[in-house]
């Protein structure tokens, strides 16, 4: 973490500088991301959405996110 309270994260292939203490669903939150309509994958690992309020958002996470969006 550094002075000003952020971490480094990756995200969809991009490093990011986001504020530390998140977790999964208030970090998608600050994204403007339902995460009803979220997958998750940290690490490699695909998460439960009933893990989404549990799991902290570290420093060297990589995060890939994919949004689901309806219509026809």
């Amino acid at each position: 973490m550094t002075e000003n309270g952020t971490i480094e994260v990756t995200v969809n292939g991009e490093a990011r500088q986001v504020d530390a203490g998140h977790t999964v669903t208030s970090f998608l939150e600050s994204l403007d991301l339902h995460p009803g309509l979220v997958v998750v994958e940290r690490n490699r690992e695909i998460l439960d959405r009933d893990q989404y309020d549990d799991v902290r958002v570290e420093a060297g996470d990589v995060l890939e996110l994919v949004h689901f969006v309806g219509g026809g």
